[in-house]
């Protein structure tokens, strides 16, 4: 492989967002083909955009040989399955979030990929907006001081032609409800800033929409650190935001409240003292900007494949955050709260999804 990274990329639906990210940085990627069950939409989307090669088959996609990486923009449901796939095709993986429907399942594909030679990088690009990176300077920095209080919001909107792609909403194929495929997202934030939790309690219940999955529900969690976090998610606010509030010793940190950008600029840093105020101001001005959502996952992710280290976002990343949602349904479901970390022997570690789903109200 040169310097240039040449992509074979999975679904033409969040496909395009990645698209755009590889496009921005023509010095690094190139996208050579295009895979959609859709023949026609696979056809259009690779002619729109220049795609030079368009197959219905990942088999047919693993088999080019000038495909270094290959992007799973997939439904959840497929992605453990086409993960083992490609690495045994001896890709290089990129994967939407979830990774998996269990962490069963997210145990396989670390171990397939420590056989492969090859890595997986799964998508947590909100961890890169300017915002949040700001904030993990601060606390790397030992300037924030210790965590007390972080309260996370994700209030958004959706509605019946949302929920009509035939396979959203559902637990066989979706793998959960906001849990899963939104807050998501936000409750990854937490842990990138604070690290685990180590106890989690939560409500869900299903109020806005007629699906069989959840979309409303309240959570705390006791981290690691001792400190508290409280979460709230819904798909019921006419005004959509999201929100990240961070208190710590030294100084608070809020985020901006757009619904998809919250992790970039602004962001609000206020200090509890002047000696504090001076050293976040000192912090701030040595902050080295990179791109941010996924286009900056994907400059640090092929820094890492040029150079070596640690991959921006990590199997270990995905696995923490399927842990945290294997908790938060077990939680909710015994009603009381829930020890982390979730041992192998645990009752929802092949899956979090109702052994006969709950028919649609």
């Amino acid at each position: 492989m040169g310097d240039l990274l040449k992509v074979g990329l999975v679904g033409c639906g969040i496909g395009r967002q990645h698209l755009d990210a590889y496009r921005s940085l023509p010095d690094l990627f190139e996208v050579v083909a295009l895979c959609d069950v859709d023949a026609a939409k696979a056809r259009g989307f690779a002619s729109e955009h220049g795609i030079p090669h368009a197959v219905i088959d990942l088999t047919a996609l693993c088999a080019m040989s000038d495909v270094d990486v290959v992007d799973l923009c997939t439904p959840p449901y497929l992605h453990v399955e086409q993960t083992l796939q490609v690495l045994a095709a001896g890709k290089h993986v990129i994967c939407e979030k979830p990774l998996a429907a269990s962490l069963k399942d997210a145990d396989r594909v670390i171990a397939a990929e420590g056989r492969s030679g090859r890595r997986v990088m799964p998508i947590f690009q909100y961890r890169f907006g300017h915002g949040i990176q700001k904030l993990r300077l601060l606390v790397e920095r030992g300037i924030a001081g210790r965590a007390y209080l972080t309260t996370v919001e994700t209030a958004w909107r959706r509605r019946a032609a949302y929920y009509a792609v035939p396979w959203r909403s559902r637990w066989a194929t979706e793998l959960g409800g906001p849990v899963v495929n939104l807050a998501i997202h936000a409750h990854d934030l937490v842990y990138y800033i604070l690290g685990p939790a180590r106890r989690v309690s939560a409500h869900l219940t299903t109020l806005v929409n007629p699906i069989e999955t959840e979309d409303c529900g309240a959570g705390w969690l006791e981290m690691a650190d001792g400190s508290i976090c409280t979460l709230a998610l819904t798909t019921g606010s006419a005004h959509e935001i999201s929100r990240h509030r961070f208190c710590f010793a030294n100084l608070s940190a809020e985020s901006n409240t757009a619904p998809y950008r919250s992790s970039h600029d602004p962001w609000t840093f206020t200090a509890d003292t002047p000696e504090a105020d001076a050293s976040i101001r000192e912090a701030l001005a040595a902050f080295k900007p990179e791109p941010e959502g996924f286009a900056g996952q994907l400059a640090r992710y092929h820094r890492a494949l040029r150079w070596g280290g640690e991959l921006p976002v990590t199997l270990a990343d995905a696995r923490a955050s399927l842990e945290l949602i294997t908790a938060i349904y077990h939680s909710a479901r015994r009603r009381a709260p829930v020890e982390l970390p979730l041992p192998p022997d645990h009752p929802l570690y092949a899956g979090w999804q109702p052994a006969a789903p709950p028919r649609a109200r």
